[in-house]
Formats: structure tokens, sequence, C-alpha cells
């Protein structure tokens, strides 16, 4: 880190610390790794660099062998990011995003789960989903699935969309108003607990094949849900999954993110280029998760971070001077405009930031205006900054160097853990697991590779058992345990069944109601 950069922070901090620290027990280090089903992801540019194999993303085996890295190296989980639009604010064109493979080509994160799952025990899955494009109905079934296949190790990143692009083509006009996709969402989330949580009782499986039942149809249950957005009247289609409801990932931080993480979030990824921006960021979040009546301990909060080390401190810099001659500004600011809604294109690299106030993400031009309030970013400093890495500071040094400055940033911030970015895929994750875990375990710092608390020879556990140390399933003071099941209610709009469509009826003797006198039945399937 050079001086007077704001990532420089945790250079200092760490003089000393670890010396500090070896004698108290602190909390560990945690990691996920932050990967997207594309090229490149948060370094644009990189791609280029002759040792990057991010090109290989369509491969099953790139895959399969980073799942297998992340789990030697005691990871929590694989965070895998997604948009559903391009991007194409930068120049008013996707031609920039095209050209130098800003997020795209991509595909869909969530094939990707069964793949890592079936190599790892341990590993968890934070799959990126848009609710604004997702009927919460179907929604409900896909996570359930991905629940069962991997043993309870799903978690859902849930993301309201910031791009105009995937807005027009899931065809809407434009995307909602900031605050309104947090409104939308809350409704969103009430109904998929509801599915979860409340449609199927335990021991509504029972699986007697003696007494030639399945299923008890007295422990499933319609939802009837009937809100401002969404109506769901029936019943789950999936049996009760390991967690239910998967491990709930979030990464807002406006005033209005901040309140629906405070009800909602287990764990929150927050980015900021300075420990004075990310420690805003956390208490903050503290704040609300206890505002919503939970414990603060009830949520993990993870930073965004890119490590770029190596066995000597010189070597280290050295790599990190090689991987900077790769990032490519305009790429970085097609990427910045996209976060943030604002054509950097129409400005010239020397003029400077000051916050905006825009519909796709607010944070991101902000946390530059107050990581340093006596600093004015450029455009192209700020393009410079994000280009490698995304907008989290880069920890650069050898495996102890690196120690400090992830203990002295954790300490300064009140982080849990850190969500890293890669520069080179897959080298950059393999120099963490390969040099910096061993540092922090010899420490104390981290999931120690044998005993108590260690991964190996251990039973595999869910995501949420895992990461929290208690039971599978939400905590009862956390909003998904508070939905309630509506009430039946007859609505001219539900749908009649074909059958009953088609009968010719008649009114019975007694009057009491209409008696079936004939009942067409349809010998073919019926076609979608």
């Amino acid at each position: 880190m050079s001086a007077g950069d704001p990532r420089s922070d945790a250079a200092t901090a760490a003089d000393g610390l670890s010396a500090a620290n070896g004698n108290v027990a602190a909390k560990p280090v945690r990691f996920n790794a932050f990967a997207m089903n594309t090229v490149g992801h948060q370094s644009p540019g990189l791609w280029t660099h002759p040792r990057d194999e991010s090109h290989r993303y369509t491969e099953p085996e790139y895959w399969v062998e980073l799942a297998r890295l992340l789990e030697r190296g005691g990871f929590d989980s694989v965070f895998l990011a997604d948009v559903l639009g391009v991007y194409d604010v930068h120049g008013g064109s996707p031609d920039a995003a095209l050209r130098h493979a800003v997020q795209v080509p991509l595909n869909d994160p969530l094939a990707l789960v069964p793949l890592m799952a079936s190599v790892t025990k341990h590993l968890g899955f934070g799959v990126t989903v848009a609710l604004t494009y997702e009927p919460p109905y179907s929604f409900a079934r896909r996570i359930s699935t991905l629940d069962h296949l991997t043993r309870g190790r799903i978690g859902w990143n849930i993301v309201t969309g910031y791009l105009d692009s995937a807005a027009r083509n899931l065809g809407h006009t434009g995307q909602r108003a900031h605050d309104e996709r947090y409104d939308l969402a809350d409704e969103y989330l009430d109904v998929v607990y509801k599915l979860w949580e409340l449609s199927w009782e335990d021991g509504a499986v029972k699986r007697d094949k003696a007494g030639r039942v399945f299923t008890d149809p007295a422990k499933v249950h319609a939802i009837h849900h009937r809100g401002e957005h969404y109506r769901v009247p029936g019943v789950h289609l999936c049996e009760p999954s390991p967690q239910r409801t998967p491990v709930l990932f979030q990464a807002g931080t406006s005033s209005r993110g901040r309140a629906f993480a405070g009800r909602h979030a287990e764990c929150v990824f927050v980015s900021g280029p300075s420990t004075s921006v990310v420690k805003g960021y956390v208490n903050g979040l503290r704040d609300a998760v206890a505002g919503s009546g939970r414990s603060c301990d009830d949520v993990l909060i993870y930073g965004q971070a890119l490590i770029i080390t190596a066995p000597t401190r010189a070597e280290a810099h050295a790599k990190h001077e090689d991987l900077k001659s790769h990032i490519d500004i305009e790429a970085a600011l097609a990427l910045l405009s996209g976060w943030t809604g604002v054509d950097f294109s129409r400005y010239p690299l020397d003029a400077t930031i000051d916050y905006l106030d825009t519909q796709a993400g607010r944070t991101a031009l902000a946390s530059f205006s107050s990581a340093d309030p006596t600093r004015r970013w450029t455009v192209g400093e700020a393009a410079a900054f994000i280009g490698l890495g995304g907008r989290g500071p880069v920890f650069v040094g050898d495996p102890s160097e690196i120690a400090d400055q992830l203990i002295a940033w954790q300490d300064a911030t009140g982080l849990d853990g850190f969500n890293l970015a890669f520069a080179l895929a897959h080298e950059t994750f393999r120099d963490v697991v390969d040099l910096v875990v061993p540092e922090l375990r010899r420490r104390g710092r981290y999931r120690p590779e044998v005993g108590e608390g260690a991964d190996i020879a251990a039973a595999p556990k869910t995501l949420r058992a895992r990461l929290f140390g208690d039971g599978d399933g939400l905590k009862p003071t956390h909003a998904g345990r508070r939905v309630r099941l509506g009430e039946p209610v007859a609505d001219a709009d539900d749908d009649v069944h074909p059958a009953s469509a088609s009968s010719a009826a008649s009114t019975s003797p007694d009057g009491r109601g209409p008696t079936l006198t004939s009942l067409d039945i349809p010998l073919t399937e019926p076609v979608a």
C-alpha cells in the first residue's frame, strides 16, 4: 500500500498487533470467496493476464477445482454474484462491457451449486437471485431443491436489482425506485417464509410403505397469502429441507437497505475503501439488527477485500505492480457506471466525483466521498481503485504482513470476516489458502485444521450450523419465525378446476347445493 492511500489504514494499525493478540482469545478471521459465473468479475481487465484462467468459466472442471481449493482452505462459503442485465450505462451502450468482458458473457450461478457440492462436504454456497423478477412460489421450490441436494449448505443473497437493462429485458419499462424495491422485497420474504417455515409441519412426511401414506395431508397447509404485490394461496411444493429457509445474505448498506438487513439478513457483505467507511457500515447494521429485536451476534458481516501475497514482501509487491499493469480503465468505468447509474464516459478522467443520489447503487459513490472527507476523488482515480478488486481494500505483503493487515481491519471495523475477491483465477485464492491461512491458524485467528472446530473428520453440518454453532433453522427472534398463515378467502378470481368447469349440475333435492349429473374427464394429458 502506498502512503496517503486509504488502503494503507491497515498497515499502520497493524504495527505490533500480532504480538499483542498472541495471548488474547480474539474472534477468528472468516473468509468467503467472491466469485461469479463469468470472466473476471471484480477486476476488469485482469482476464488478459497470461496466468488468469477465468476464461475457463464454462468448464465444469474450473468450478470443481475452485470448490476443492476453498474446502481445503476452510472457507465459510463461495458467494456467487449475479446480474440479469448488461452494463450499458457507460456511453449508453453495452459495447465497453462486451469488449472488455465486464460481467458479460454471464451464466446462471445456481447451476454451479450441485456441481461444487458434489466434491465438498463443508463449503457453503451463497447464490444471488434478484427477487424483483422471479415469482416467490417457484423461487421457493428452486432453493428448497438446492438445500436438499447440498444437505443444507445453501444460502440466498437477496438482491432487488439495480440495472435498468435487466428490468427492460424482463418486461418492465425500467426498474422500480430504490426504496420501493425494498418494500416489494419485504412482502416477498413474507411469502417465502410462509412456504418454507409453515406450509409443511415437522413430521408431515411419513414414508410409510406399509400404511401406504407418504405425506400426512393434515400436516400440510396452504399459506393463503394475499398482499399488495403477491397472491399465493397454495402449499409449498417441497417437503422441508435441512435448513427450511436458506441462510440469508444481503449487501445493502443504504438506510433502507440497513432496515431490511436488520429484519432479515444473517450474513451481510459491505464494501468500502477505508476502515472509517466500513466501520460506519458495520455499526449501522448492528444497530439495525438490534432495532429489530435480534442479537447483534445473529449477523455475520464480511468486508470485501483483495489479497495479493507471495512468500516474500518483495515478491508480493512485484506481483502487485504486475497486476496493476493489466487494469483496464474503460472497463472499470463501465463497471462503475453500471453500479451508480452515472455515465462516466461523459467526464474527463481528472473530473472530481461528488456524491450523487441515484436509483442504482446509492453507496457506490458515497463510499468514495466519505472515505477521506479532505480528499476529492477524480474519475480516473476511482476507476484505477476499483479496477483491481472492486471497492474494497487491497492487502499486499508476505503472509505475516497480510495477517497483520487483516486482523487490523477486522479489529478496527468490527467485521467478522472478509469476502475475498480475486485478481487471477484461481491463483489469488490458491495463494490465500497456501500462504495466508496457515499464518492465521498459527496465530489462532482462523478455523483450525485439526481438533475442536476443524472440518477434518467432523460430521458435515448445515451452513447455518457451521456459521453460528446453533441449530439448522432460523433463530426464534428472526422475522421468518414470526410470520403466520393467512385465512382462506373466497375470490371470484380464484382458479376453477377444469373438470368442474366442464361439468353439468343441478340443484340437489334438499336444496343444499348442486348435484353433479355428468362429468367430462379428458383421457389425454393437458397440453401446456
